[in-house]
């Protein structure tokens, strides 16, 4: 049985951050935040919001754009690196907050391929038959755990918060927005420390997951090599890509629309110019978004929608890259 997307949403918290408000903070000019990121702004949530309410405003518009009811969904996955809480998962307080009590949850933690691991799910279990209705969410709440400090400057410039949601249901569902033809998922842990949060955590090597040495070392925040992940994010998005479209026997000319997970627009564009493919077949999303880490994917998909990017007859193969490091792609065909 095949899979099929039958709704789509998302949402951007009301506060616009731009490169001329947040530059100062971490002594940084704005132009030189936009050239080296193509980031313009981001949205940044409120402070009584926690990461599973902005995925409960993706999923509620992806549920109404499915037209089912959120007791039709007998399935939810969500994915983020930013939790409500260390335990339990934030799916957990998304189906409480939606009155989903029984429902299964799955919380995925693959970072920036989140939203393909667990489509990945979704998709394995519409297939099998367990699962009529599946609710898949990605979504962040970056601006509660950056350093806004001009040593965090080049790592917190390039993230914002939203979610975005779709549902997933098998292919005899009415109002299918695309079809589900391949996805594809890859790890290499090797590079585990290249992007990550190392505190709190068991593997520092003391008796306490949480200290106040590591605070001020701030071993809380995001730590990362960019070089390294700059030059992986482009080699193995790339190689990627070309595996998934030998394994349908197809090439970069048979996709009409790209849509990669944004996080930097300079890895979209060597990634392009990798695959010898023109730019105006990238949709991109960054310069108003920045980067949503698992929310990047169905954001970028629901922007196309609504730019009237996604034409019916399309094939889009989207693709991510993030922390672990973990890459995937997945390839969507809309109805004719």
């Amino acid at each position: 049985m095949t899979s099929v997307i039958t709704g789509l949403g998302m949402h951007l918290p009301e506060r616009c951050v731009t490169n001329e408000e947040l530059g100062p903070q971490l002594g940084l000019e704005p132009d030189w935040i936009e050239s080296r990121s193509g980031i313009r702004q981001r949205r940044f949530g409120e402070p009584a919001q926690a990461t599973s309410d902005l995925g409960v405003l993706a999923a509620r518009d992806a549920l109404a754009d499915a037209g089912v009811a959120p007791s039709d969904v007998d399935m939810i996955v969500f994915a983020t690196l930013s939790p409500d809480h260390e335990f339990p998962g934030s799916g957990f307080f998304l189906q409480s907050k939606m009155g989903l009590r029984g429902v299964p949850v799955h919380d995925v933690r693959a970072q920036c391929s989140g939203f393909l691991y667990g489509l990945s799910l979704a998709d394995r279990a519409i297939r099998c038959g367990d699962h009529r209705c599946v609710l898949v969410v990605g979504a962040e709440m970056h601006s509660k755990g950056l350093d806004f400090s001009p040593e965090g400057g080049k790592v917190s410039m390039l993230f914002g918060d939203g979610a975005g949601a779709v549902v997933v249901q098998d292919e005899h569902a009415p109002g299918a927005l695309a079809t589900v033809r391949e996805l594809r998922l890859h790890a290499d842990g090797h590079f585990a420390e290249a992007l990550w949060i190392p505190a709190p955590g068991t593997g520092l090597g003391t008796a306490h997951r949480l200290t106040p040495e590591m605070i001020e070392r701030k071993l809380h925040l995001t730590q990362m090599d960019g070089s390294t992940v700059f030059m992986h994010a482009v080699a193995k998005m790339t190689q990627a890509i070309h595996e998934a479209l030998q394994r349908l026997q197809l090439t970069v000319q048979d996709v009409d629309l790209f849509v990669l997970h944004q996080a930097n627009l300079r890895i979209v564009q060597r990634v392009a110019e990798a695959l010898g493919a023109p730019g105006q077949r990238f949709f991109n999303t960054i310069a108003q978004t920045a980067n949503t880490t698992a929310a990047s994917l169905p954001i970028g998909l629901a922007h196309a929608r609504q730019a009237g990017a996604l034409k019916p007859g399309m094939r889009v193969m989207t693709a991510t890259f993030g922390a672990g490091f973990t890459w995937a792609t997945g390839v969507l065909e809309l109805p004719g």
